[in-house]
């Protein structure tokens, strides 16, 4: 199997579209001893369990990142966990901004508090790349939660619990993104589009999942790590989900950015390339002995961003990932 293998697992957020997705691919095949599913709202806890997802491997806690007490008792035993849960609709964050600090920056402090103190062996926090260079709130709590995961390895001590950060782009078809959206749409015959030079980094929700649990096997504690995906094009997309529509073009909303970036020209300088992905080491003494075997450094003023990406989606690609959807 894999390092996975007999470990205890909780993950927050599990009843998501990635948190399916992760429970359905670490059962099948990585045999954790047990899953623990940990999330606020328990219908749609019911109905992931009534769903399939039932395996004798799973336990569904009841709790909120808020609440610090709840999480020390769900880690109690825990190898490792999956931070997923997050308040991530942008307008939502906006109108909403005290509750988008509380659940996505001090859900991330409880978090590693709690797991500190559980004596947790690993946290992955799952990020964005709205957290480069923040446009909005929702990025912002995001990059602060970046930083406290990077920065509380400070706490753990030589031989502690460690904590790393994956960051990626949009994630098809996964609730709430565009995706869905112009196929509701479309039954219509218009769809709307911000700004037709919009560019997105893509990535399914498997890929996703695939990150994760190769950045468990990798970390050492501190580091960010970038997987290496394409890039799309707002009208190959709309092309791809609803062709023949009308186009109303209604302006690039507030807080929205024409391109995202997954890694800026400043991290670049403390960052390696590997084969699949990049990782960002963290610039502090404590990480100077560490080194990733086979890793290059890259170039002076390297940028990732999704318009200048050397990897696109095709419209007959964008279709066929679109199909996996349904």
């Amino acid at each position: 199997m894999t390092w996975w293998k007999d470990k205890v697992v909780l993950l927050t957020g599990g009843t998501g579209s990635f948190g399916k997705r992760f429970t359905q691919i670490l059962l099948r095949d990585h045999g954790p001893r047990k899953l623990i599913i940990f999330s606020r709202d328990e219908l749609k806890q019911h109905e992931m369990r009534v769903g399939g997802f039932n395996q004798p491997e799973l336990r569904y806690f009841i709790g909120d990142v808020r609440d610090g007490e709840r999480l020390r008792r769900a880690m109690n035993g825990v190898d490792i966990v999956v931070h997923a849960a997050a308040m991530k609709q942008v307008p939502a964050c906006e109108y909403n901004p005290f509750e988008a600090i509380a659940t996505n920056v001090m859900g991330a402090k409880n978090i590693i508090d709690a797991a500190l103190d559980a004596k947790v062996s690993k946290v992955i926090g799952v990020s964005t790349d709205k957290a480069v260079a923040p446009a909005n709130l929702y990025g912002a709590t995001k990059l602060c939660a970046e930083k406290v995961f990077v920065q509380g390895n400070a706490y753990s001590g030589v031989g502690g619990t460690q904590l790393a950060v994956v960051r990626y782009g949009n994630v098809v078809g996964s609730r709430g993104s565009v995706i869905p959206l112009f196929l509701d749409q479309r039954k219509t015959g218009r769809i709307a589009i911000t700004d037709k030079r919009m560019t997105r980094f893509w990535i399914t929700l498997e890929q996703g999942v695939a990150l994760v649990l190769r950045a468990a096997e990798l970390m050492r504690g501190g580091e960010t790590f970038i997987p290496k995906i394409p890039s799309m094009n707002i009208m190959d997309l709309a092309e791809a989900v609803a062709p023949g529509c009308e186009i109303d073009h209604i302006g690039i909303r507030a807080g929205e950015k024409l391109h995202e970036v997954l890694l800026s020209e400043d991290e670049a300088r403390t960052s390696i390339e590997l084969e699949d992905l990049y990782v960002i080491e963290p610039s502090h003494p404590w990480w100077r002995e560490v080194k990733y075997d086979n890793g290059k450094r890259l170039p002076e003023g390297f940028r990732y961003a999704s318009d200048t990406n050397t990897e696109w989606l095709r419209v007959d690609e964008l279709r066929k990932l679109i199909e996996t959807m349904r």
